[in-house]
């Protein structure tokens, strides 16, 4: 089964950490043709650290080359190449898997969308931070970073209706009021991500009531290729999310408009 825990307090507010995971069932493993150096380099380590906010919290911890939630059901699981990034990453797994994997898939969104049901049917309202990082050194480990092309923090914002155009510039502001290792943060939206399947489908189905804005941060906190930490910079950036949630709770609070 696919691994993944519920933390629920008494909020309107979400983290999710949905890329975080590394683990591969035993049984898949036979299967597997990547090793554990070629998952982690695709998957978001340490997010669900920075996920661990006095807020809800839903943390996966299968990787997601064993199913990927981020993905419509069709994608999910990684059949061919051009799926992952050109990764072969399947020797012929069994088509009772990938049904299985798939029912699991439909079984984790279906728990996700009563979730968040529950908590605009007690708050009114709700809000999703979706945690992710991402490569900025795809040609190796001592490629110099384009910061042009690569912001420290890129927003998903393109699937969250206009009604909370408002709230994305606050959240955004607030993040760029503080910094990282000494400098202002460039935080941009919709540069290198979008937004993934469940924020397109979150924000589509309970858009009205709230939103979810995908946050990748540049893997400055590790080294990319060995997948070595820097706990100080995780820290900072778990800080930044928090520091965020006073924005949000003054928002809803005080300006939203229904």
């Amino acid at each position: 089964m696919t691994k993944y825990h519920i933390n629920q307090v008494d909020s309107p507010f979400w983290a999710f950490a949905i890329h975080d995971g590394h683990q591969i069932e035993e049984e898949l493993m036979p299967y597997m043709r990547l090793s554990e150096t070629e998952r982690l380099r695709e998957e978001d380590p340490f997010t669900a650290a920075m996920a661990e906010l006095p807020i809800n919290q839903f943390i996966v911890g299968s990787s997601r080359f064993q199913l990927d939630i981020n993905r419509n059901l069709e994608n999910a699981i990684y059949l061919t190449p051009e799926q992952a990034w050109g990764l072969h990453v399947w020797n012929q797994l069994p088509e009772a898997e990938v049904n299985r994997l798939q029912k699991e898939h439909a079984m984790i969104y279906q728990e996700i969308e009563a979730l968040i049901e529950r908590t605009i049917a007690q708050f009114g309202f709700f809000f999703i931070f979706d945690i992710h990082s991402y490569n900025a050194k795809r040609e190796g480990p001592t490629e110099e970073i384009d910061k042009d092309a690569n912001p420290q923090i890129n927003l998903g914002t393109a699937f969250i209706q206009p009604k909370w155009r408002h709230l994305i510039d606050l959240f955004s502001e607030s993040f760029q009021k503080e910094t990282l290792e000494g400098e202002t943060i460039d935080i941009r939206e919709n540069v290198k991500f979008k937004g993934g399947y469940l924020n397109q489908h979150l924000n589509n189905q309970f858009g009205q009531s709230g939103c979810v804005i995908s946050i990748e941060f540049r893997k400055d906190f590790m080294d990319e290729w060995t997948g070595v930490p820097d706990p100080s910079k995780i820290t900072a950036c778990k800080q930044l999310l928090l520091n965020s949630l006073k924005t949000l709770t003054h928002y809803f609070e005080n300006d939203r408009k229904e």
